[in-house]
C-alpha cells in the first residue's frame, strides 16, 4: 500500500513561479518545472510512493522542458518503480512528436485506441510582418550585427533570408537528431526505423502498437484498474501537492528544522525580457527580469556567508544590452568571492539570456535549448504615414540636431544612421570580446559563432559555447561538487524569495527596493501593439522573436 503521483501534464508547466496575484491567479493550479523534477527525485527515494503516472496532452512544452522531465523520469526509474505515461492521442489532426518524445522516458506508454500518433517531424517557424507593415504605411528602419540577428528580418523581410533559412534549417535538424536518438534508445528500434515510421505519420493507434511505439491501447480507466491492480496503491497525489506538504516523518522534520544551519545553494533567476529595473509584474507579458533585482539577489548572496554555491537559472531571451552587462558584472563579482556560480539554461537562454549566463564557472544547457545568438539589433519602424491615413498627426519643435532621432514620425537621416552603424559596432565588439574572455576561446573563434545566430544546446556545446548537457537538477549537482558539498545535506535556497508581510514592509535601502514587487503594468500588450507595428523589440540584445520549434 502507498501512493501513486499523478503527472498532469495536459495544463502546461511554469518555469518561474508567478510574480504577481494576477499572474498567479491565472496560473493557478499549474506546477513549476522545478517541482515536477523534484518531486519525481523525492518520489523515487520515498518508501511510500510505489510508481508514477503521467497524462500526456497537446499543450506545448518546449524541447528543453520535455528533455528536464525525461531527465527525471530516468532518474526515477532507477529505483525500480514503474513509470507509466497515457494520452488520447499524440496529436489530433496536429503536432505530436514532443509529447511523444516524453512519453518514451516512461517504461509503459498507453494510447486511446481512437488517437493518433502524428509523430510528423520538427518545424521551425519564423513570421514576417513586412507586407502588413507596407500596407499600413509604417517604414521599419532597423540595423543589426550580423546576418544570423533575424529579429529585424520580421519587420524588414517578407521571406526567409539565405543566412535565416541555412539557421533554421540546423536548428530543426539539430531538434530532430535529438528526438529521433531518443525515440530509438527508449523504444529499441533503428534510428532509420524511427525515420521511417516519422515520414509515415500520423499513424493510428493499432499501427503504433504493432511498429512498437506504443505498449497497450486502452482508455484512462483502463490504465487505472490496471495500475490498480499491479501496485494496490492506496491514494493518488499530484506530483506539485507531493512536494509541497509538510514533513511526514522524523527524517523529513529534521531536514526541514533551522538549526544546525546547513549550507546553502542559492537559486538566482533570470526569467523572461531583461531590462533595466525591477523584474516585471505584467499580468499579460509574463515575467521580465529587472537587473535591479537581479544585481540585488546577486549581492544578497555574496554577503551571505552560508551560501556556499549559486545556480543562475536563466530562461530569457535577452533584452537590454546596459542591463545584461549589469548582471554579468554581478555575477563576476560573485565569482571573486571564491563561491562556484554555475548557469543552468531553460528553454532559452539566447542574446541578453547568453550575455549573462558566459561569466559562470560551468554553463549547463539542455540539448534543445535555444541559446547563442551573439549580436546586435536596434532601430524603429516610422509610423507618421500610417497614423495619416486614419487621420491622425503630431507635430513637435525640438532644439538639439538629433533630438527626434528615434522619433516614430520621421526616418533616420544619413548622419543619425552613420550614428546607429557606429552604435551597433561597438555593442557588437563588446559582446565578443566578453564573450571571448568569459569562455576561454579566442575572438577570431568566438566571432565565427557569433554574427547573431542561433544555435541548440547541443550544438553550442559542441562549439564550446556551453560545458555541459543536462538540466536543473546537474546543475545543482555540479554546485555542490565543486563547493565541496554533500547533495543530500544542504539547503536550496530562491534568491530574491520575500513573503507578503515583508513585502508590505517599507523599503531602507535601494536593494531592499529593487525586490519588492513592481508595480502591475500593461507591457505585455504595448510590447505587442508596438511589434505589430514594426516598433524596436525590448533592447539591443534580443534573440529572434519568432523561432519556434515544434
Amino acid at each position: 500500500m502507498g501512493t501513486l503521483l499523478e503527472l498532469d501534464l495536459t495544463r502546461g508547466v511554469l518555469e518561474t513561479p508567478p510574480a504577481s496575484p494576477v499572474a498567479a491567479f491565472r496560473a493557478r493550479h499549474l506546477p513549476t518545472l522545478r517541482e515536477l523534477v523534484g518531486a519525481l527525485r523525492k518520489g523515487s527515494r520515498d518508501d511510500s510512493v510505489v510508481g508514477v503516472v503521467a497524462h500526456l496532452g497537446a499543450h506545448r512544452l518546449s524541447l528543453a522542458q520535455v528533455q528536464e522531465l525525461r531527465e527525471a523520469v530516468a532518474d526515477f526509474r532507477t529505483s525500480g518503480k514503474p513509470a507509466v505515461a497515457w494520452t488520447e492521442s499524440f496529436g489530433e489532426a496536429g503536432q505530436g512528436t514532443v509529447p511523444y518524445y516524453l512519453s518514451t522516458a516512461f517504461d509503459e506508454i498507453w494510447l486511446q485506441p481512437s488517437g493518433d500518433l502524428a509523430i510528423t517531424g520538427v518545424t521551425v517557424q519564423a513570421v514576417f510582418v513586412r507586407g502588413a507593415l507596407d500596407k499600413a504605411g509604417v517604414v521599419p528602419q532597423f540595423g543589426k550585427r550580423h546576418e544570423y540577428k533575424t529579429a529585424a528580418d520580421t519587420f524588414t523581410e517578407k521571406e526567409m533570408t539565405a543566412p535565416a533559412r541555412e539557421m533554421a534549417s540546423r536548428l530543426a535538424e539539430s531538434a530532430y537528431e535529438q528526438i529521433v536518438e531518443g525515440i530509438a534508445v527508449r523504444r529499441r528500434l533503428d534510428t532509420a526505423r524511427v525515420r521511417e515510421l516519422v515520414d509515415s505519420a500520423p499513424l493510428p493507434a493499432q499501427d503504433g502498437l504493432d511498429a512498437g511505439l506504443v505498449d497497450r491501447l486502452g482508455y484512462r480507466s483502463d490504465v487505472y484498474d490496471e495500475l490498480k491492480k499491479q501496485l494496490q496503491y492506496e491514494d493518488r497525489l499530484l506530483a506539485e501537492r507531493y512536494i509541497r506538504r509538510g514533513p511526514r516523518t522524523v527524517d523529513e522534520l529534521r531536514k526541514t528544522l533551522p538549526w544546525p544551519q546547513k549550507p546553502l545553494v542559492a537559486v538566482v533567476r533570470v526569467a523572461g525580457g531583461i531590462s533595466v529595473g525591477r523584474n516585471s509584474n505584467s499580468p499579460m507579458g509574463g515575467p521580465g527580469a529587472g537587473s535591479d533585482t537581479i544585481g540585488a539577489a546577486l549581492r544578497a548572496v555574496t554577503d551571505n556567508e552560508h551560501v556556499k554555491a549559486v545556480v543562475l537559472r536563466v530562461d530569457s531571451p535577452g533584452g537590454s544590452y546596459v542591463a545584461s552587462d549589469a548582471i554579468r558584472n554581478e555575477v563576476l563579482r560573485l565569482r571573486s568571492t571564491g563561491r562556484p556560480v554555475i548557469a543552468s539554461m531553460g528553454g532559452v537562454a539566447a542574446s541578453g539570456g547568453y550575455f549573462v549566463a558566459m561569466p559562470a564557472d560551468v554553463i549547463v544547457a539542455q540539448p534543445g535549448t535555444i541559446t547563442g545568438s551573439i549580436g546586435v539589433l536596434t532601430g524603429k519602424g516610422v509610423v507618421r504615414d500610417a497614423l495619416g491615413r486614419i487621420g491622425i498627426s503630431r507635430e513637435a519643435v525640438s532644439e538639439g540636431a538629433n533630438a527626434r532621432m528615434f522619433s516614430a514620425q520621421e526616418e533616420f537621416t544619413d548622419e543619425q544612421w552613420a550614428r546607429l552603424e557606429e552604435t551597433l559596432d561597438r555593442i557588437y565588439k563588446d559582446f565578443v570580446a566578453k564573450a571571448a574572455q568569459d569562455r576561454g576561446l579566442p575572438e577570431e573563434q568566438l566571432e565565427a559563432l557569433a554574427r547573431g545566430r542561433v544555435w541548440t544546446g547541443a550544438d553550442a556545446h559542441m562549439h564550446k559555447l556551453v560545458d555541459e548537457l543536462g538540466g536543473f537538477q546537474h546543475a545543482l549537482t555540479l554546485a555542490c561538487n565543486r563547493a565541496g558539498l554533500d547533495r543530500d545535506e544542504i539547503g536550496v535556497t530562491s534568491v530574491p524569495h520575500r513573503n507578503l508581510l515583508s513585502q508590505l514592509r517599507a523599503p531602507v535601502t535601494t536593494d531592499d527596493l529593487a525586490v519588492t514587487a513592481a508595480p502591475l503594468t500593461l507591457d505585455g500588450l504595448t510590447t505587442g501593439l508596438y511589434s505589430a507595428l514594426g516598433l524596436p523589440p525590448a533592447g539591443v540584445l534580443r534573440m529572434p522573436l519568432s523561432w519556434e520549434i515544434g
